[in-house]
């Protein structure tokens, strides 16, 4: 018998779904390009606008006024060498492309893990599609996106995004189930409306949990910028696939440092930045 009688082919079954979602909603798609690429332009513009050196003494300012002056030096040298690099532009492009990734994970992650620790079974049922989602290899999520969007920034935009949803929703989830039943008992005896429960109880309580999250969210949506490179995102990510393309090892190992560099910065200010607040808070 021939064993094509047994084989699977979901892209049989894939390529008219797809064909129709870009039919029958290609208005929503444009509006939704349009949007991120909004943001996007935005952010790269106040970034790329000014000269790099006058980007760099900002950033470096703002780390050591709201985070702490070994963070503001660690922020400097990241950001000077990838000037010194010749990289510049792209470790700003990657660093947008991140930023608008992760404002728009988090938007969606948090309201729904908040829903998911007050809905068991809104939990049960997102369980394991989470659970898909992170056993999935990063690149695969490029497919759909470049099948609908097309290539560039915006199938890597929503690739990322879709990538960096379950770390974020899982521990927001976490968190907000591991809040003391005590205090929001608390706050209900007192009157408390549910929205200063939650603003005022439940995420100053979640606060180490939800960190940890965001943390997670930054690092992978930046391991996916980086490979979204293939479809023309454009960034550091491009920079490695053109040195590989090449074969220009300089080029590779360049942008590789670069790409370090970025994921360095990112980390320490993320989890730094929103750790002072609440330990000064504390101390308080």
């Amino acid at each position: 018998m021939n064993s094509d009688f047994f084989q699977f082919s979901p892209g049989a079954y894939l390529a008219p779904v797809v064909d129709w979602l870009n039919a029958n909603f290609h208005p929503f798609f444009n509006a939704v390009t349009r949007f991120i690429e909004t943001i996007l332009n935005a952010i790269e513009a106040s970034l790329l606008t000014l000269p790099a050196y006058a980007v760099i003494v900002i950033i470096a300012a703002l780390s050591v006024v709201f985070v702490s002056l070994r963070i503001g030096i660690m922020a400097a040298i990241a950001l000077s060498f990838c000037f010194v690099a010749g990289l510049w532009e792209a470790s700003m492009q990657t660093i947008a492309l991140v930023t608008v990734a992760v404002l728009i994970s988090v938007s969606i992650a948090f309201p729904l893990g908040v829903l998911a620790s007050r809905h068991k079974r809104l939990e049960a049922a997102l369980r394991p599609v989470l659970d898909i989602m992170q056993t999935v290899p990063p690149w695969v999520y490029l497919i759909p996106a470049v099948m609908i969007f097309s290539l560039g920034r915006v199938p890597a935009i929503i690739a990322t995004i879709v990538y960096g949803i379950p770390p974020m929703l899982r521990l927001t989830t976490l968190a907000f189930n591991q809040i003391p039943k005590d205090l929001v008992e608390l706050g209900n005896a007192i009157g408390a409306p549910p929205r200063a429960i939650l603003l005022k109880i439940e995420i100053p309580s979640a606060m180490p949990t939800l960190l940890v999250g965001l943390n997670q969210c930054i690092l992978l949506s930046l391991a996916m910028v980086v490979l979204a490179g293939l479809v023309g995102a454009g960034g550091l990510g491009a920079e490695v696939t053109r040195g590989l393309t090449r074969m220009e090892m300089g080029l590779g190992l360049r942008a590789g440092l670069a790409i370090v560099a970025v994921a360095i910065l990112l980390d320490r200010l993320s989890r730094n930045a929103l750790h002072r607040p609440r330990a000064a808070a504390i101390n308080t």
